[in-house]
């Protein structure tokens, strides 16, 4: 029996990916669902802007399996805001929250539950990439301190000026995915992680108009969204449907496909699966490290690098006395490039 555990799978690709996933011979899936899942899905409630609950649906997860490893761990959930003004329950900003942190914690708490050698495929996003020119703001950083806190930015990222609530919501976006990209990476350099053969792959469907991301987006956005996702958007050729991304994400998750040696980014351009590396940030070894250890003390658990154990920690969230936002007591923090004019 493969066994699959996933987020976001009641719309857009995810559901296609879902359909997909449930009709595949000897297989179980078990999908965390704030809404109502498809019929016939065995899910578990689930609501990323919660720690609490991700929390809730990770023991819950844990029962059900009763001993039974998970051979894939899918994260697929996703928000795009219109502005960085939201904090969840815990007060963090929501699009960090709901798009890395919580999921990151998700895989913290299932990570000795995970077989050896499974596979943990992440939906991530080439915004976060200098060179794809995807007209979103990029990230300046992966401090997740400042990404929980964007009020907190130093003038050093943001300028004088502060970015309007717009440009805000859509940097913190790609500010999330760049650290889906980065903590798929710490599976493959983090010492405890890497000894766990897993399989990682942070998976970008490109622009697939079509889907939920734009559901909280001005009435414009949604609408063109949505128009773009009909027959129409074949026209435009950088455009996939949520068709064909949801197919290479199952396909992914069933290991149907399966990334070539030393690969873990993969992106479908005009329909068709591609690995390539992802930005240069997302690359470097010392803002993984920072991002998975900041990420852990803001979730409450051990900071210990690739530590699993999921333990508790009090002062959840509280930066250590003497470190800078990302973990480093250096002058030039792993995750802060240089400014440039």
């Amino acid at each position: 029996m493969n066994t699959i555990v996933m987020t976001g799978g009641t719309s857009g690709l995810g559901a296609v990916a879902v359909r997909h996933i449930s009709a595949a011979p000897q297989t179980r899936l078990l999908l965390g669902a704030r809404n109502a899942p498809p019929d016939g899905v065995e899910s578990v409630p689930l609501d990323l802007a919660s720690l609490e609950a991700v929390r809730s649906f990770a023991a819950t997860v844990i029962d059900r399996l009763d001993g039974a490893a998970i051979d894939t761990l899918v994260l697929n959930a996703g928000t795009l805001r219109p502005d960085a003004d939201g904090r969840t329950t815990d007060g963090y900003e929501t699009t960090f929250t709901v798009n890395h942190l919580a999921q990151y914690l998700l895989l913290r708490l299932l990570l000795d539950h995970l077989r050896r050698g499974a596979v943990v495929v992440a939906t991530t996003s080439g915004t976060h990439d200098p060179t794809e020119g995807a007209g979103l703001p990029l990230p300046r950083h992966a401090d997740p301190y400042l990404l929980a806190h964007p009020e907190h930015e130093p003038e050093q990222f943001r300028g004088a000026e502060p970015d309007g609530p717009a440009v805000a919501g859509r940097r913190a976006y790609t500010a999330s995915k760049l650290c889906t990209v980065l903590t798929v990476r710490a599976l493959k350099v983090l010492p405890q992680l890497r000894s766990r053969d897993l399989v990682g792959v942070a998976y970008c469907p490109g622009q697939t108009p079509g889907t939920g991301l734009a559901r909280e987006m001005p009435r414009a956005m949604r609408t063109a969204w949505r128009v773009l996702g009909r027959p129409v958007g074949v026209l435009v050729p950088r455009l996939n449907t949520p068709a064909a991304a949801g197919r290479a994400l199952a396909d992914l998750a069933l290991g149907d496909v399966r990334p070539p040696a030393e690969e873990y980014y993969a992106a479908l351009r005009r329909g068709h699966l591609v690995w390539k590396a992802p930005s240069e940030l997302a690359r470097r070894d010392d803002v993984v490290r920072a991002l998975w250890d900041g990420s852990a003390e803001l979730a409450g658990l051990a900071t210990a690098p690739g530590s699993a154990d999921g333990t508790e920690r009090s002062g959840q969230g509280t930066r250590p006395a003497g470190q800078d936002p990302s973990g480093s007591t250096t002058d030039r923090s792993p995750g802060r490039p240089t400014r440039r004019s």
